[in-house]
């Protein structure tokens, strides 16, 4: 399908939704469904190395249960992929839902490891603060359904900053851990937070009963398997896979071991940091568009990447925990204007109706890859209180930057061209 074709079937579909408010209804109950999943992510993160080390275990024991976790979501997420353009959306995302209800309540009533590790490779616990579940893919799918190209970088903004928004909230919520010391015991409080994440899911579960379904793929444009646009995919999945590389190795589940490790600071002052930084890092959402508008999607990626891998290769390096705040709240400020662009770029380059499997199949390998990572920087961090994760993910990050840029700036989306 040509570019022109692609506007107009768009343009078409907004039209619609302007006449009726079933669009905007279902992007409302997309974002809602984000934030509380957000929420969630937010403090389970910073919740799970603190409970696995009451119950006696050590980072490498946390990188383990993270792998763990972030392998079970990609093949999950592969297994979507080889089928999205066969089953329905609106069925997948309610069972999605379900499942993380059951990942919540499975985390707050088993305190044995190895049951823990099987509820997180089954589940959709997520150690490292984003999102990288099977929500995801099943999500931009939909957003990207029913936006004109001209609103679809705004649409993933506004997806991403209530994703970091109130990732940010739910990691100063896990302050609670320390209020509620004096009066709860910890374990008490441990398993109230697991509880409530799977009370989380089921209200998603509820929000994602109502989707409309227009929300499905029209008879014009049937989802299809990857067919003319599969080079194209294939190479963006491995190079966001490096970069996923990087970012497991820096998971925030792993840097709460390191900044309490390094600076002996306590669990609300490290929920605290991932407040600020994912404050800053959802302000940063917004700013991608018009830059995205000005300089060209994956011009803002690239340029706003670099610097960002480079404070966090310097933040290993910073001498009080003062430097390494600042350090990291100038790296959120930039690192994270791709997640916009990147999500929009996807959706852009490929048909409409290759966008559900186009959207696995770069969710996969991402996943994969920082499924891996979380293991050997538990290790680095069990052998070395030195921040070798920061500087190797910084590396690898800067190294995926330059190749994207060398292999797709001349690759443009319809309304670059």
């Amino acid at each position: 399908m040509t570019s022109v074709a692609q506007g107009t079937e768009h343009r078409d579909r907004a039209n619609g939704a302007h006449a009726d408010g079933h669009f905007s209804q279902d992007v409302r109950r997309v974002l809602i469904a984000r934030s509380l999943r957000a929420f969630g992510d937010g403090y389970v993160a910073i919740l799970l190395p603190v409970h696995l080390s009451r119950l006696g275990y050590d980072a490498f024991g946390v990188g383990l249960v993270s792998t763990a976790s972030l392998i079970g979501s990609a093949l999950l997420t592969l297994a979507l992929g080889l089928v999205a353009y066969r089953i329905p959306r609106r069925p997948v995302l309610l069972a999605a839902g379900l499942l993380m209800a059951a990942t919540g309540l499975g985390f707050a009533g088993v305190d044995t490891f190895w049951p823990l590790l099987v509820i997180a490779f089954v589940g959709t616990l997520n150690p490292s603060g984003g999102d990288v579940s099977v929500f995801l893919p099943l999500e931009h799918t939909v957003l990207s359904h029913i936006v004109v190209d001209e609103d679809r970088t705004a649409a993933f903004a506004r997806y991403s900053f209530v994703g970091a928004f109130f990732g940010a909230v739910g990691a100063l919520c896990v302050g609670a851990l320390d209020w509620l010391a004096p009066v709860v015991a910890p374990g008490t409080t441990t398993a109230l937070l697991f509880g409530l994440y799977g009370a989380l899911g089921l209200i998603t579960f509820l929000l994602y009963r109502h989707l409309s379904p227009r929300v499905e793929a029209g008879a014009d444009s049937p989802p299809a398997p990857l067919g003319p646009s599969r080079g194209i995919v294939y190479r963006l999945a491995a190079l966001f896979s490096v970069d996923a590389f990087g970012g497991g190795l820096v998971i925030n589940a792993l840097l709460t071991i390191w900044l309490s490790e390094r600076f002996g600071i306590g669990i609300a002052t490290i929920g605290a940091i991932f407040f600020v930084t994912s404050l800053c890092s959802a302000a940063s959402y917004f700013a991608a568009v018009p830059l995205a508008k000005r300089f060209g999607l994956i011009n803002t990626m690239v340029f706003t990447h670099l610097p960002s891998s480079l404070f966090l290769i310097l933040t290993a390096f910073a001498p009080t925990v003062w430097i390494a705040f600042g350090l990291l709240i100038l790296r959120s400020l930039l690192s994270q204007m791709d997640v916009p662009t990147r999500s929009s770029y996807v959706m852009a380059v490929v048909r409409p109706d290759e966008r559900p499997a186009a959207a696995s199949v770069t969710a996969v390998p991402r996943s994969l890859a920082s499924a891996v990572a979380p293991l050997l920087s538990g290790w680095l961090l069990t052998v070395s209180p030195f921040g070798w994760p920061l500087v190797l993910a910084g590396t690898l990050k800067a190294a995926y930057d330059l190749t994207l840029l060398r292999q797709f700036s001349a690759i443009k989306p319809p309304e670059e061209r």
